[in-house]
């Protein structure tokens, strides 16, 4: 029998783990490419290579291959990030839970991680224009993933076909 006569075709579920790999690829690519022209434009005096900084000499960070070896990792960095957010709030709705994972996000690299590994100085070394630049892109990254996710797997019920009787 020809399957267009039996009705509506139903949609296979999206795969959890497939597509929190393919926003944190996304996430990481988009966001790590805002960080780079923050960077370029003066905005922030933390590098887009901050990520990368503690596992490589300084002057390797400092040349081409030293810029995409740090959007490289902030890419990884962020696919790890969407897995885990797949992991523990893929059904919470709404955006609310997208934008303190990044602040989360911020306040953990920003004031505990980073200094202590030499991404970078101590926060209070910073003027407002590096903090709050780099606090808005790691707002908006979480919310990238956040709601990505959410979106996905709390809507995923209204994709499926009416059932008509």
């Amino acid at each position: 029998m020809d399957q267009r006569a039996m009705g509506p075709e139903r949609k296979e579920p999206t795969g959890v783990w497939s597509f929190a790999l393919q926003i944190g690829f996304f996430a990481g690519l988009i966001w790590g490419a805002v960080k780079a022209v923050e960077t370029y434009f003066k905005f922030t005096k933390i590098p887009a290579t901050f990520m990368a900084k503690p596992f490589f000499a300084p002057s390797f960070m400092n040349t081409t291959a030293g810029f995409w070896m740090g959007w490289l990792a902030f890419i990884v960095f962020s696919i790890a990030a969407a897995l885990l957010y797949a992991a523990l709030f893929r059904k919470v709705v709404g955006h609310w839970t997208g934008l303190a994972y990044g602040a989360a996000w911020w306040a953990l690299l920003y004031l505990l991680v980073g200094p202590s590994t030499g991404m970078m100085k101590w926060i209070y070394r910073y003027e407002w224009n590096t903090i709050v630049t780099d606090a808005c892109l790691f707002l908006l990254w979480g919310l990238f993933i956040g709601f990505s996710i959410s979106f996905e797997f709390t809507d995923e019920r209204e994709r499926e076909p009416s059932v008509t009787t």
